[in-house]
């Protein structure tokens, strides 16, 4: 299978002319038609597909330079505007809506010759760890149909894992491109916060969403990282950090590399399958002369607390657009303007949506801002503060993606703490702003993919590739592959 091959490979065929784009998105689509009535992991897919491939065919038959992801197919989380594409975030609010742009970090990697296969399933508004809450049914985990594959970006996970395309976004506000990534066996980066444009990007919390690719291994992951990265004048909060060439400059050699554990990651919650990992890869990285000590993040107890007092607040604030006026659904049971807001809402928005906002808009309102919403935003300075203060003492930082592997469709989804609980290892880094990547490293007894998390100083992605590397070659985990695959 073409699609199993990495993209740096195909790439270097498709210019030497020994494979066609076309062929590669006929694929990408047979797999899809295959696979996707049972996972579900697309909403809609692109008829112009083809029709860009063949361009990109005929450009490289001219010698033209199309770019270093030239003619490979990759899909598009939901929550990304896409020109002439439907784009509801997985909502009914935003049903019908039809975006006249695309996001940036779209422009930027059809600039260098990807071809946009579809947009994929995601959690309502991105909110979500499980993919349970799309108003496009549920996606599936392609590992065991019976489990989910994480969320929010579940659809992009699970489509990279069955090989239905070489790569996807996802976008990552509390762990929902690294969560989904381990749950289902492939790599997953959240970049710097600034390091990917956030224009043309559905928000939900603004100051933690981050866009990031998801891909079947790490220097893919540097390959696409290299495409989407970049400032980008329409985001104000976008860096001008200046693109690397991270996937040509990977050293899996971690001699001499010291890595944190965080004595709070590693404590009772997390599951006996996922420590044995863990420690099992631990020992394997010292035998190849990195070196471990154990660390502090002494305020990651109140992590998940300050996370969602921030992430709801904003949530409630950049959502309060959708009020059937100027785009997307509008209530017709409407009598005055008070009952259109009302009515639009209530019938727009699904259960979990509405449970954020109504949390949001409590701790934003009269008498309650400071002794929440801003009282959060003080312990995630402590939380930042606690990171900085660890990376004076080593180079990255180890831990679990999640506390288990992937867990059934509807176990959690009635126990919305639980399911919030889900993500404690993984929005430490999004509250600090930092960069992550999940790795897989093993299955689990029920053949379940486990991956590691690493998260690296502001900007030192390099770091997070190099040791993500040489995790790959220690575990062999590219020969591995759902069984429906």
């Amino acid at each position: 299978m073409k699609l199993d091959t990495p993209i740096h490979q195909l790439v270097k065929k498709l210019k030497l002319g020994e494979l066609k784009s076309l062929d590669l998105v006929r694929e990408s689509f047979n797999q899809i038609e295959r696979l996707d009535s049972d996972i579900q992991s697309f909403v809609l897919l692109n008829e112009k597909a083809e029709e860009a491939a063949d361009k990109v065919d005929q450009k490289l038959a001219q010698g033209e330079d199309v770019g270093i992801l030239a003619g490979i197919p990759i899909a598009v989380k939901e929550m990304f505007c896409v020109k002439n594409m439907e784009t509801t975030a997985c909502s009914k609010i935003l049903k019908g809506f039809v975006p006249p742009y695309s996001a940036s970090v779209v422009n930027k990697v059809e600039a260098e010759g990807a071809i946009i296969i579809g947009k994929t399933n995601c959690d309502e508004f991105a909110m979500g760890s499980s993919n349970e809450s799309s108003t496009n049914g549920i996606v599936r985990n392609p590992w065991d149909f019976k489990h989910v594959p994480g969320g929010s970006s579940g659809g992009s996970a699970a489509c990279v894992a069955s090989r239905m395309v070489s790569a996807s976004f996802g976008t990552d506000t509390g762990g929902s491109i690294r969560q989904p990534a381990s749950f289902t066996g492939v790599v997953g980066l959240k970049p710097t916060y600034g390091r990917v444009s956030r224009y043309g990007i559905v928000a939900f919390a603004s100051s933690l969403d981050q866009a990031g690719p998801m891909t079947l291994n790490v220097r893919d992951a540097a390959l696409m990282l290299e495409a989407m990265a970049g400032h980008d004048p329409l985001d104000s909060t976008c860096s001008k950090q200046p693109i690397e060439e991270w996937s040509n400059q990977i050293q899996e050699d971690v001699h001499g590399k010291v890595i944190g554990l965080p004595k709070e990651y590693f404590d009772d919650g997390l599951s006996d399958e996922v420590r044995g990992s863990l420690e099992s890869l631990i020992g394997s990285l010292e035998r190849g002369g990195a070196k471990f000590i154990e660390i502090d993040l002494p305020h990651t107890k109140y992590a998940v607390s300050s996370y969602y007092i921030i992430c709801t607040s904003e949530a409630s604030s950049n959502l309060a657009r959708y009020d059937g006026v100027r785009f997307g659904k509008r209530s017709s049971s409407s009598t005055d303007l008070d009952a259109l807001y009302m009515n639009t809402r209530s019938e727009g928005f699904g259960d979990e949506v509405k449970r954020r906002i109504m949390l949001g808009t409590f701790a934003l309102s009269s008498g309650y801002y400071d002794a929440y919403y801003l009282k959060a935003c003080r312990v995630r300075r402590l939380i930042q503060e606690d990171f900085i203060g660890a990376f004076k003492k080593c180079d990255a930082i180890l831990g679990p993606v999640a506390t288990t592997p992937a867990f059934q469709i509807g176990e959690r989804i009635d126990d919305p703490v639980k399911m919030y609980l889900n993500d404690i290892y993984t929005l430490s880094a999004n509250l600090a702003g930092l960069p992550g990547i999940s790795v897989p490293v093993s299955v689990s007894d029920k053949g379940l993919p486990i991956g590691v998390q690493l998260i690296a100083p502001h900007f030192m992605e390099q770091t997070l590739f190099d040791i993500g590397k040489k995790i790959e070659v220690l575990t062999g985990w590219n020969q591995r592959c759902p069984d429906v695959v």
